[in-house]
């Protein structure tokens, strides 16, 4: 299935999703965050989707927001960039964190502001050697959005982000990789390969205990350490229940492989 932003491509347990705006960098549009929201959504919904790609069309990633649209918007008398962040940004961003199936971002060029944003909300992230990461918001006077704060800081620590987000500094693939915003570099070529590899090796993986190491992450960010031990211990519980553990049990004492279902617990 195509939309004009955003190309949509499921193949076996694994959604393909590509920002197809390429003579704009693939900058975010209205249409293009609200294709991307729905995406993810219906991505959630699907137990035949186990895994998702993200990616970029052309030689960018996300340049990010679409600047032109911003200021063909404030010369309309409409200026709250904050209500613009609610409306379209903010529950795009939600709904990749909320999504139960593992998602990585294959990071085929520039990811810049809210671009840069959009590949840390996801999961994991795969960058093409030539790669080139940037925050970017300070560049045009405004302040890293759409989760940009919150996962600058997570991933590459507190000075770190503060420098990223002062300077607007460019950082190359190698770079993005020794301070942890990225997991991976691979050649250009491979990118796409070495990305839908990770991808079907999720999609034949336990989906019930992805989703529950998901949500116990997600969780542990904003937990002590007594309450990060209790919802540890009911999370397995969870898992101890799952049509999952029961097929890998089975499996080690068969000595062979397991083979989990498409069940996947949100």
């Amino acid at each position: 299935m195509t939309e004009s932003t955003l190309v949509v491509e499921p193949s076996g347990g694994v959604l393909s999703l590509r920002m197809n705006r390429p003579q704009a960098l693939n900058a975010m549009n209205g249409a293009m965050l609200l294709a991307l929201r729905r995406a993810f959504e219906s991505a959630s919904r699907d137990r035949e989707v186990r895994a998702v790609v993200l990616t970029g069309e052309g030689r960018a990633f996300s340049s990010g927001g679409d600047v032109k649209e911003m200021a063909e918007r404030a010369q309309a008398g409409d200026a709250d960039l904050g209500a613009d962040l609610r409306q379209h940004y903010l529950p795009m961003v939600r709904a990749i964190r909320a999504c139960p199936k593992p998602v990585i971002a294959a990071l085929n060029g520039t990811a810049a502001g809210a671009g840069l944003s959009l590949a840390l909300a996801c999961d994991l992230r795969i960058a093409a050697d030539d790669a080139r990461l940037s925050v970017a918001f300070v560049r045009i006077g405004l302040v890293p959005d759409a989760g940009g704060l919150f996962f600058l800081t997570r991933l590459c620590g507190f000075g770190k982000a503060m420098e990223l987000a002062l300077t607007g500094d460019t950082v190359d693939a190698a770079q993005a990789l020794a301070i942890g915003l990225v997991n991976a570099v691979v050649p250009g070529g491979q990118l796409m390969a070495a990305a839908l590899e990770r991808a079907r090796a999720f999609s034949a993986g336990p989906a019930e205990t992805y989703a529950l190491i998901k949500r116990g992450l997600e969780r542990a960010l904003s937990l002590d350490l007594e309450q990060a031990l209790e919802m540890e211990a009911q999370l397995q519980t969870l898992a101890g229940r799952t049509a999952d553990h029961r097929e890998a049990v089975r499996a080690f004492v068969d000595k062979r492989q397991p083979a989990f279902g498409l069940k996947t617990q949100s």
